[in-house]
């Protein structure tokens, strides 16, 4: 298979890179660049291509689609660095005060 071919990808996949990369346009990215960035981004999120005969059966990754927003939220204080902890009790002295 050359290099840049796109036939090991599944429907699902292709839609998504379409997708991002007209996100990517609309934002005023290259149309090059910014289907770069799309199919990295698919390939990071699945491992590549998922057709029979390209990595089928192993679990995807799901890296691109995590964020870390949730579960930073919920740490508990124990856990919080002495800067964390000094920023949040002088984020809730600012919001009592006004």
């Amino acid at each position: 298979m050359p290099r840049g071919d796109k036939s090991a990808y599944t429907d699902k996949q292709k839609r998504q890179a379409v997708h991002i990369a007209e996100g990517y346009e609309a934002r005023g990215m290259s149309e090059d660049r910014a289907e770069a960035i799309a199919w990295a981004s698919v390939n990071k999120e699945f491992g590549g291509g998922n057709l029979s005969g390209s990595g089928r059966g192993v679990p995807d990754t799901q890296v691109a689609a995590q964020s870390g927003g949730a579960a930073a939220a919920v740490c508990p204080a124990a856990k919080k660095s002495a800067a964390a902890r000094k920023g949040a009790a002088a984020r809730g002295k600012l919001e009592k005060t006004t």
